[in-house]
Order: C-alpha cells, then structure tokens, then sequence
C-alpha cells in the first residue's frame, strides 16, 4: 500500500504560475537579454500582442518582472526580472534539458 500525500499548495501554486501559457516563453526570453516589447514579441513566436500584454502585466503581478519606463524621447519601456525571477532560470534550464531529452521536434512533413 503506498501512502498518498496531498499535494503541496506552494508547489502546485508555482507550477501553475511558470505553467500559464506564453509564461515561461516570455521570462525565457528575458533570461536572453530581451527587455523590450517588440524584442520580446520577436522572441517568441505566435504570441499575439493582446497575450503578450497580458502575461507581461500577471508577471509583474506575480513580482517576477518589473516594467521601467526611461526617461527618453520617445518614452522607452523595458521589462527586468526581479530577484524572485531571475532565481527562476536554473528552474526554466531543467525544463530545457527534459525537453531536449524527452520532447520530439514537430516533423516537418506533417506541419499544416
């Protein structure tokens, strides 16, 4: 008989946080450098411009990102990880190397 334990709600609250769609692509894209908007939606993909506002705002919700607006002309905004999300990159790197390991690249030939 194996004992079932209930799962943690600091766990299943943070694999749901780095879980939410476009999450992970867009702190991904910042642990490369990319602080701006339009780096970060060329960073990733099939984001829509809707998505990729709103996953910015829940990030910085979540205390993960945090979005400055420099002092230039025109106004410039970047988006920064905070400490509590740059510790989330050795977390992202895991995922990475499973996903190298463990997850197939799409056949080509079968793309619509």
């Amino acid at each position: 008989m194996t004992d079932i334990h209930p799962v943690c709600v600091r766990f299943h609250t943070a694999i749901e946080l780095i879980g939410t769609r476009w999450t992970g692509a867009v702190l991904r894209a910042l642990f490369t450098g990319q602080h701006r908007y339009a780096q970060i939606k060329a960073a990733i993909p099939g984001v829509s411009d809707t998505m990729l506002a709103q996953r910015l705002r829940a990030l910085q919700e979540d205390r993960l990102i945090e979005r400055r607006v420099l002092d230039t002309t025109p106004v410039q905004v970047e988006y920064h990880l905070t400490e509590r999300g740059l510790e989330l990159e050795p977390v992202l790197e895991s995922v990475i190397a499973w996903s190298h390991k463990w997850i197939p690249l799409p056949d080509p030939d079968q793309a619509s």
